[in-house]
């Protein structure tokens, strides 16, 4: 074939085994085609077309598949069926490394399965799951009814405006002016008892979904609309550049300064201070949200939305769209721009906090608000059941900025319990008086974050061993611990508080609720429940660290002691006490 590219001669051939004749002329012209390059060829060829492969042209699947399913089934004298959107969409989000050889081969084995079926489902092309999409049960597609409410005005917005936005101002009004005590504050309990320990539980199952009916943010988009209203102009646009190099430090600021602010004036007995808590909190949300397009403050700079995005990596559900529909199908990208109904897609401003859904390699940046799924006229959007934590270990981006706040949660733990922790230690500090205590909450807050790494400095020094890899990438593996820590620090509150509500609310305005009913647990459960939590997530720790590493066990065998000591250092001050 070079010669005859080359020279316009070839040798004739009888038959196989025969010497080559004598050398013919031809002035055909030639067309060939090719998957892979071929140099000898190549350099000979006029003309060249260079087509991309499938998996780079998703808009061209559709047209691949309906051509093959046309020659298989005139092969096969049948009739050809129609192919379901469904079955469309995986087939766009599969990458075929194969390319055309592939489709056809996928097609040829679907009519063959199908037995004359009149419609080629999802099912049937089983085999086209990319990886990313294995172990994922898409919860909008087995309950429709699941996703006709998320897509209703119900959520979040009239949940938002009807209730969250009016019970938010009444627990701030009374945290100002009823009593300042939790045992006589039904706002106080609600915030410590009823809402740190359930958003904590919630993090495994829902991820994020709390911010999809934050005040904070609430009052935001409300101080958004009306200045527009007040003072027409244009909101600036975000300084992402900016934002992502030190937003992150910045919240992480903020969570010092709460984990400080909480311990030396105890804001968990405090009622006005914890009001001052969330009304700052919400003061940025409404300054960023006078200044800037949409959440801002909720996607770089809220503590809370930090915090929530961390733990979210955990969760067992994940929203997520298919990528190949997105990119053969999707030219208005109104799930992230916003615009105006399109097919099924109804109108909106676009998300929130500038994420297509397509793009997310993580939970962090989803608030769960499912504007996208509003949005998306192609059925794209897929809210699905996952192993928990799977993207820790798979398509997961390490963040500095997260380690550094991971760990800071890791001694607000500790802090959380100073008192318990200075019996331990045998320390005499006055805790009454400001600078020692002070003092003492740095310290706190600064030495148990700082075990982790220098136990990882200690694990590079070991020459003969191969090498762990980054502490970055490593430490995510602590999250259940301090998941877990959290929690079953909260369950105090949670399980020996939350069931006075009734009295306690009776009590805020006058009253005395004595005979009003209450259900705690009896403090021996606490403590197992305590104990058991901690148990679990340090075996999760580990577990989810050999999942990050892929190394062997004995070489991960000192961050692993380091979990079960940090372990055993909780279970001291929260269960032994």
């Amino acid at each position: 074939m070079a010669q005859l590219l080359e020279t316009g001669t070839y040798h004739p051939i009888s038959r196989p085994g025969a010497s080559p004749g004598e050398p013919q002329v031809s002035h055909a012209r030639i067309l060939m085609t090719s998957e892979k390059t071929l140099p000898p060829i190549e350099r000979a060829v006029g003309i060249q077309i260079k087509v991309p492969p499938v998996r780079v042209r998703k808009a061209d699947i559709e047209s691949h598949v309906e051509y093959y399913i046309s020659l298989a089934c005139r092969a096969k004298g049948l009739a050809k069926p129609k192919l379901a959107p469904e079955a469309l969409r995986r087939l766009q989000g599969y990458d075929f490394p194969g390319n055309l050889k592939e489709i056809q081969s996928l097609v040829d084995r679907a009519i063959a399965q199908s037995a004359g079926a009149p419609l080629l489902t999802e099912e049937i092309f089983w085999s086209a799951q990319p990886k990313k999409k294995q172990f994922r049960f898409n919860l909008l597609n087995a309950y429709p009814g699941l996703r006709q409410f998320l897509r209703s005005p119900w959520w979040p917005d009239r949940i938002n405006y009807g209730l969250t936005l009016w019970v938010f101002a009444l627990v701030v009004v009374i945290l100002f002016v009823g009593p300042q005590q939790r045992s006589e504050n039904f706002a106080l309990n609600l915030f410590w008892a009823w809402w740190w320990p359930l958003i904590l539980l919630g993090f495994p199952f829902v991820g994020r979904l709390w911010c999809a009916y934050c005040p904070f943010m609430i009052y935001g988009e409300v101080t958004q609309k009306l200045s527009l209203w007040l003072f027409p102009r244009k909101l600036k646009r975000w300084p992402r550049e900016e934002a992502e190099q030190w937003g992150g430090w910045f919240l992480f600021g903020l969570f010092v300064l709460i984990f400080l602010w909480e311990e030396l004036w105890n804001l968990e007995d405090t009622a006005w201070l914890s009001s001052c808590l969330l009304l700052l909190i919400t003061a940025g949300a409404m300054i960023c949200s006078a200044i800037f397009e949409r959440r801002f403050w909720c996607r770089y700079l809220c503590p809370i939305g930090g915090m929530n995005g961390l733990f979210a990596k955990l969760s067992m559900i994940e929203l997520r769209a298919q990528q190949g529909t997105c990119s053969a199908t999707c030219t208005t990208y109104q799930c992230y721009k916003g615009g105006p109904q399109k097919g099924e897609g109804m109108e909106t401003g676009g998300c929130p906090v500038y994420s297509h859904p397509a793009q997310l390699q993580d939970n962090r940046d989803c608030v769960l608000c499912m504007t996208c799924l509003k949005a998306c006229p192609h059925r794209s959007v897929e809210l699905n059941l996952r192993p928990p934590g799977i993207e820790l270990w798979t398509t997961h981006t390490p963040r500095t900025y997260e380690v550094a706040l991971l760990l800071l949660l890791l001694s607000g733990i500790f802090l959380h319990r100073l008192p318990e922790l200075q019996a331990w230690l045998g320390l005499n500090l006055d805790l009454t008086a400001f600078w020692p205590h002070f003092a003492l909450s740095l310290a706190v807050l600064t030495i148990p974050a700082l075990i982790p790494l220098t136990i990882y400095r200690g694990m590079q020094l070991f020459e003969n061993l191969p090498k762990p890899r980054p502490f970055v990438e490593l430490a995510y593996g602590y999250l259940p611990l301090v998941l877990g820590g959290s929690l079953a620090h909260y369950l105090r509150l949670g399980l020996g508080e939350a069931g006075r509500i009734l009295p306690v609310t009776w009590a805020t305005f006058g009253y005395s609720g004595q005979s009003l009913p209450i259900l705690v647990a009896h403090p021996a459960v606490i403590a197992f429940l305590q104990g058991t939590t901690l148990i679990v997530s340090v075996l999760l720790t580990v577990l989810l660290t050999q999942k990050i590493a892929r190394q062997p066990f004995k070489l991960l065998l000192p961050q692993h002691l380091t979990a079960i000591a940090l372990g055993l250092s909780l279970w001291t001050i929260i269960v032994g006490q």
